[in-house]
């Protein structure tokens, strides 16, 4: 079964004047590939990102994941979905300042009500422990550094154990050093728990370092 299987996306804006962004936009995506899609800036690509992650449904065509058409269904159904099975990492992490490391990592699981409080605590350690944020539990999370707040994002982004993991330029604001880090975390995560990895990217280094690349030139699929 495909992770994520696109069929002939269609995009339009309406404002200021009609434009044709997204045009017969078709590809697949296995389980546990690491796919990066790239192109220059009003390509169109974080525009299909915003289509894939349910956040828009105003197009033409049909996106299925894991089997499950989530084309046509109502914004509280995609709600339920997103949280239940996609995991984001932006550029800015968006991390609550006032908050601990621990309690950003705990909150989408607190609100898919699925685990007990216990269990979602033990659940976020594991996870900071396996990004290297070990002992900043207790920390406000404006109290780190920017590479570790990206980390305690992506952090975030796994606690439900979503099948999908979408990034937008999750590596746009940091160093290269951090940008490595961050890379192999996603390349671990699709090799060794094959979780699917779909991410917007300007990096070059990044893109080809990725299983497959899907690139995007006025619109249309030029490449993958």
């Amino acid at each position: 079964m495909k992770a994520l299987s696109v069929k002939k996306i269609n995009k339009y804006f309406h404002e200021p004047t009609a434009f044709h962004v997204l045009k017969d936009i078709s590809f697949e995506v296995d389980r546990g590939e690491f796919v990066s899609i790239i192109g220059k800036s009003g390509s169109g690509k974080s525009t299909l990102l915003y289509l894939l992650s349910t956040m828009d449904t105003n197009y033409t065509g049909e996106i299925t994941m894991g089997g499950k058409a989530i084309t046509g269904l109502k914004q509280n159904q995609l709600a339920k979905f997103r949280n239940e099975h996609i995991g984001f990492v932006f550029q800015f992490h968006y991390l609550l300042p006032e908050f601990t490391v621990l309690d950003n990592v705990m909150l989408p699981a607190l609100k898919l009500m699925k685990k007990s409080k216990e269990e979602i605590k033990g659940e976020a350690i594991e996870l900071l422990t396996l990004l290297g944020i070990k002992g900043h539990e207790y920390k406000q999370s404006s109290k780190i550094s920017g590479g570790q707040q990206q980390r305690v994002a992506i952090a975030r982004a796994l606690i439900n154990s979503p099948s999908i993991i979408m990034g937008d330029e999750p590596t746009g604001n940091l160093d290269s050093k951090n940008t490595k880090v961050v890379f192999d975390i996603f390349r671990e995560l699709a090799k060794e728990r094959g979780q699917t990895i779909i991410s917007v990217t300007h990096d070059d280094e990044f893109a080809a370092n990725c299983d497959r690349i899907v690139e995007l030139s006025d619109g249309k699929l030029i490449s993958e």
